[in-house]
């Protein structure tokens, strides 16, 4: 019997522990999924969803079908009291392959995410247990059982009386179990930040059956009324969320009663047309854990940090906690890099992850002004704001939020210059062509892991063979970029059992690697997150090989370094 019972146990069933699932199956990774809720939640609260993290869903395999449940290209905007817009975000251009603003209902998205993990008998699902301690040295997690019935996906299933325990083994935990995380707790890491005193009444609605109550709110609203500021966003099947601030002299019995929430949905819709679904004060909180990783245990999600909701970001820092940590533990337990890869993941995420809490503070503090006289000139300056040059192409594309690369120095890869350096940075996921005339995503051709992309050459060329072997090693797969009409034709090529071709049929990829300064020949190494790791013109390969047997240390490259040493 193996030493371990499963190679990872992740505690939490929410997005982002279902994410991280997802993308582990999809690695071959064997998982078990410890969730304390007998039953499914059921009710929405992240309510929005962007390209970044479309992108990931779609390597887990599941991002068209959570799409055909979303509000896509929604547009945001910032209103006045009486409606009149101050400003306007509406991009349509997708670089990163899908649309940048996306409304969901998150009770669908958390179904299809689940439903997806059927696809892999390695993962296994457990409800109705609860984590009452683990232990470091032994890799012992001890559960409690909450409920008998917690039956999910997988094969290992075990039927236990409630409050009974067991225990499970694993290689790695992960902690996804939310902001009250027992993984955090039990490690004793506090979290540091700030907690907010303003309340708010969050009201979910849906429409009656036969009626279309929303029809008239298309967009995401901010209402900027120092009277009363106001959260609008409309959601996909006739639901509807309304955030209303409270004044202080406003209690949370007198805000979640019946009358007053019918009074405040009643300035938009009609009471008698809708179904309340959820009403709750609430406060919220921009806090970070001070530390993500003890050894072989980490957190992930609202576990190590908390965004506020009014740049819709704190689901979607799960979602990339999940991206970011999912294929080092695969590089880890599936090609023997160095396990101490998993200190980056704090490095390269926390920045990212605070730089969305700064700005989702900055929105909260410009829509809920509640002096007239400072509102004023809140209103005057957005209005303004949206119509320079520069500052009203930032808003209308979104631009203002932090953008997918990772501080200088912080991250795994080849350092990045200082001028129109890619290294650190996200790739882009253009449409690209296949030999056989189709199209398709840029991603759905590199496959799940790393990828060496050969400008409109070989990229095994740009390789010696113990340098191939590494690469390999690490389950890369390599792919020529050629662009439009630049396939070469003639007689058959050799050796292409090892590689695909793709065309750049739209030019994207071709201007991104002249603007890293590369020619025709140069190659480009993508993480399997399809950040760049490094880039390389022809002859100085060996720089790239070697920064990724440094900083990675996968056994198969030091055995053979070793070997050619002696």
């Amino acid at each position: 019997m193996s030493e371990f019972d499963h190679e990872v146990v992740i505690v939490g069933l929410g997005p982002t522990g279902l994410t991280l699932a997802n993308l582990l199956g999809r690695h071959g990774i064997d998982v078990l999924v410890l969730e304390r809720e007998p039953d499914y939640y059921g009710l929405a609260r992240a309510v929005y969803t962007d390209d970044e993290c479309l992108r990931v869903f779609q390597n887990a395999g599941v991002a068209d079908e959570l799409a055909a449940d979303m509000n896509i290209d929604s547009t945001v905007q910032w209103v006045r009291g009486d409606g009149r817009i101050l400003a306007q975000f509406n991009q349509i251009e997708r670089p990163l392959g899908w649309p940048v603003s996306n409304f969901l209902y998150q009770p669908y998205l958390e179904n299809g995410l689940e439903r997806a993990l059927g696809r892999y008998p390695h993962v296994t699902v457990r409800r109705g247990r609860a984590v009452v301690g683990f232990d470091q040295d032994t890799a012992v997690v001890r559960v409690r059982h909450t409920a008998c019935s917690g039956t999910g996906y997988g094969t290992r299933e075990a039927r236990l009386e409630p409050d009974s325990t067991e225990t499970v083994r694993a290689k790695f935990l992960v902690g996804c179990d939310g902001g009250r995380s027992i993984v955090r707790t039990e490690l004793g890491i506090d979290m540091s930040g700030t907690s907010f005193p303003e309340r708010w009444l969050v009201v979910d609605l849906k429409a009656r059956d036969g009626v279309d109550a929303f029809r008239h709110l298309p967009y995401f609203d901010f209402v900027c009324d120092p009277e009363l500021p106001i959260v609008s966003c409309p959601q996909p099947d006739g639901h509807h969320r309304f955030e209303f601030m409270l004044r202080a002299d406003q209690t949370k019995e007198q805000m979640e009663d019946t009358d007053t929430v019918r009074r405040h949905i009643a300035r938009y819709v009609d009471p008698d047309e809708v179904e309340v679904l959820r009403k709750l004060v609430y406060t919220f909180n921009a806090v970070v854990a001070d530390r993500w990783r003890e050894r072989r245990i980490l957190l992930a999600g609202d576990a190590a940090h908390m965004t506020p909701q009014f740049i819709g970001q704190g689901m979607n820092s799960g979602v990339r906690d999940a991206d970011n940590l999912s294929w080092k533990l695969a590089a880890i337990l599936r090609h023997g890099v160095d396990p101490e890869i998993l200190d980056s993941y704090e490095r390269e995420r926390r920045p990212h992850a605070e730089a969305m809490i700064a700005l989702s503070v900055f929105n909260k503090n410009v829509v809920s002004l509640g002096n007239p006289m400072l509102a004023a000139a809140r209103d005057i300056g957005i209005s303004t704001a949206a119509r320079l040059p520069v500052l009203g192409e930032l808003i209308r594309t979104a631009k203002i939020k932090p953008a997918p690369r990772f501080r200088r120095g912080s991250y795994l890869g080849l350092p990045r210059p200082l001028i129109r350096g890619v290294q650190g940075r996200l790739a882009p996921q253009p449409e690209v062509r296949t030999y056989h005339g189709r199209h398709l995503r840029l991603d759905d051709a590199l496959g799940a892991g790393f990828a060496v992309l050969g400008y409109a050459a070989d990229p095994r060329q740009a390789f010696s063979a113990a340098d191939l072997e590494t690469l390999r090693a690490l389950g890369a797969r390599f792919v020529t970029v050629y662009p439009l009409g630049g396939r070469p034709q003639g007689k058959p090529g050799q050796g292409r059992e090892d590689i695909t071709d793709i065309e750049d049929h739209t030019g994207v990829l071709t201007r991104w690697f002249r603007r890293a300064r590369l020619r025709p020949g140069g190659v480009v190494l993508l993480r399997p997150d399809r950040y760049v790791f490094g880039t390389a013109m022809p002859g100085q390969a060996a720089t790239l090989i070697a920064a990724v047997t440094r900083q990675l240390r996968p056994e198969f490259a030091v055995a053979t370094r070793a070997q050619e040493t002696r």
